[in-house]
């Protein structure tokens, strides 16, 4: 023993000489693994710095064999200092919390530990040097820890003198008869950090430095910062501070939590007295900070489509071709009449709405032929309305019609015609600064396989920007995800009058594009197989995104499924739910506060549904 203790103190006055700052032995660090923090333990961020927190079922993980730091010599140091930065909970009366403790494996004897209560600290050692061997307790009146702050406390041990520092304020010093031991032999004995091998002393509060150095008096080394307080000669890599912005490649490589006060029920208000406080919203599952003037969502659980049901049952006078939804005041509401009147004309009329009556009131007729659709769209604060003209008589190479609002005349005039063939659907949509509107041509007269176009709005008018080979197009659906554009054609037959007809050419893939910036093209995505599709749907669900296709006929039965696809990134839409429908011609998605909704006309049957959709 005598030898082993010869070696140490030489070792130790010799790298004195040397170098006046002997290595720190970082204990907290001896039991954080490596790759992260351990069971048992968690890192929590308060007032701008970061400490463990512990638990009291990892007590025998929060510690490890003297051996691990007393490489050379099994006797712990005859003079040394041991700096502790920590945050103390307030302590209920004659309890007692250990900061760390060194054992025997066979004994719950002390041999050194440092432990608190309330206003005093206590270090407690063991000297068998004494008969029979004995404990000694040094403890400092008066420490005042339990105010949620942070402290660093700096004790020095030498002989029989005692020195606590807290803070970098005046030492407190303490001379006792038994000095610390000489040679106090630690083999076979294991540090415990926070706790004294059981639960009753775990430390509840945190904890961010502990190190022994080995040597004089460290209170000169540490008390050079301003930030007393919080003065650091070691500490744990995962509680140094990270970035405050990670790099691009880079993820936060250790989970902390911060302190927060969250207040619950219903909404409080939100002042500067609240600021960077937390408000939790049972109701709504949502956690909000408080920015000084108004709650911002931090995180809000989000509905997911479980699955549909029938919600209700609409009776109409005749098959219905469309369905639209919208909310009133609403100023003018176009109708497409696909059929001539008693007196053998095309007229599609353009309602206005009357805010003295509440009603609609027809207000200006337009010659229209066979008219599939109207779509209504704004282009640098002017109105547009543009007509799908299907057919005129047998023939259906005709013109479709652009017209814009004259508000001197207060009408809508023609403003540009365009060629279409069995129009069926006009789409408009916007790229950035660009305006497009894209037509779903269906028939020429002998064939379904037709060009569809794409047209960009350059020089006051539509110019051709790209033309898209389709069958039987029957409707476009323009929607965005994230920073992507795509677009949804409803192709619904393939039919040549010179070609040999398939067997069964409703069953024909619907195809969806996606627009590719570098090429300035739309690009197809993704094929789906669908039967006689006739309309697109986009609507969200919570983060999830879906299309519904409209799927009419299979060649046999007019009762065939539609089906909703949900967006899975790589994968494109999956087909997720089958809603058994009947001819259906046009979906509408809609939210209310009551919950999100779909509805669906049929083309066939004098009835439209409405269907909710039921969310976890």
């Amino acid at each position: 023993m005598t030898n082993c203790h010869s070696l140490l103190v030489a070792a130790f006055h010799n790298r004195s000489r040397m170098q006046p700052d002997l290595r720190p032995l970082d204990i907290l660090s001896e039991v954080v693994p490596t790759s992260g923090v351990r069971s048992g333990m968690r890192i929590l961020q308060v007032q701008g710095a970061r400490g463990f927190q512990f638990s009291a079922s990892a007590r025998r993980a929060l510690s490890f064999p003297a051996s691990q730091i007393f490489l050379y010599c099994d006797l712990f140091p005859e003079e040394f200092s041991i700096i502790i930065t920590l945050r103390v909970l307030s302590v209920p009366p004659k309890k007692n919390e250990y900061i760390f403790t060194v054992m025997k494996e066979e004994s719950n004897t002390v041999l050194v530990g440092l432990r608190y209560s309330l206003n005093k600290l206590h270090f407690l050692f063991w000297s068998r040097e004494l008969s029979s061997g004995w404990q000694t307790q040094v403890t400092f009146q008066g420490i005042s820890l339990t105010d949620n702050q942070w402290h660093t406390l700096v004790l020095a041990v030498s002989g029989q003198f005692f020195s606590l520092t807290v803070d970098c304020s005046i030492p407190i010093d303490v001379v006792v008869d038994t000095p610390f031991p000489v040679s106090l032999a630690v083999k076979g004995s294991r540090f415990y950090v926070g706790s004294r091998r059981r639960r009753k002393g775990l430390f509840t509060g945190l904890l961010r430095q502990l190190v022994l150095l080995p040597g004089s008096d460290a209170t000169s080394r540490m008390c050079t910062n301003m930030n007393f307080k919080l003065a650091v000669l070691s500490i744990p890599p995962v509680l140094q501070d990270l970035p405050v912005k990670p790099a691009s490649n880079e993820v936060l490589k250790y989970p902390y939590e911060t302190d927060m006060k969250v207040t619950l029920g219903s909404r409080p208000p939100c002042t500067k007295n609240e600021k960077a406080q937390f408000w939790f919203n049972a109701s709504r599952k949502g956690l909000y900070l408080c920015d000084g003037s108004a709650w911002v969502t931090m995180l809000e659980v989000k509905e997911r489509l479980d699955y549909v049901e029938e919600y209700q049952n609409l009776m109409t006078n005749s098959e219905t071709m469309g369905i639209e939804i919208f909310s009133i005041p609403k100023i003018f509401l176009a109708v497409a009449n696909f059929e001539q009147n008693e007196r053998g004309q095309q007229f599609s009329v353009i309602y206005k709405w009357s805010y003295r009556t509440e009603k609609f009131f027809p207000y200006q007729r337009i010659a229209t032929h066979s008219a599939r659709d109207w779509e209504a769209f704004d282009i640098e604060g002017e109105a547009f309305l543009a007509v799908a003209n299907h057919r005129e008589g047998d023939n259906h190479d005709i013109n479709s019609v652009i017209y814009r609002w004259n508000p001197r005349t207060g009408l809508f005039e023609a403003n540009q015609t365009i060629p279409t063939s069995g129009a069926y659907d006009w789409e408009f949509f916007t790229v950035g600064p660009y305006s497009f509107l894209v037509v779903a041509n269906t028939f020429n007269g002998t064939s379904t396989k037709i060009d569809s176009h794409i047209y960009i709005w350059l020089g006051g008018s539509f110019q051709l920007f790209q033309s898209i080979l389709t069958f039987g197009a029957a409707d476009w659906e323009v929607f965005r995800i994230g920073d992507r554009i795509f677009l949804a054609v409803a192709n619904s037959h393939s039919y040549d009058s010179g070609t040999v007809m398939p067997n069964n050419y409703y069953a024909i893939n619907s195809s969806i594009y996606e627009l590719n910036i570098t090429a300035q093209m739309f690009v197809k995505f993704q094929d789906l197989l669908t039967y006689s599709a006739l309309d697109w749907e986009f609507f969200s669900v919570g983060e999830d995104y879906f299309l519904v296709v409209a799927n009419s006929f299979d060649g046999f039965t007019f009762s065939v499924n539609s089906i909703i696809y949900r967006w899975q990134g790589y994968e494109g839409f999956v087909a997720v739910h089958r809603l058994p429908t009947f001819g259906c011609r046009d979906w509408e998605a809609f939210h209310t506060t009551a919950g999100s909704y779909l509805m669906y006309s049929s083309a066939r049957e004098p009835l439209s549904k409405v269907l909710k959709l039921k969310t976890v």
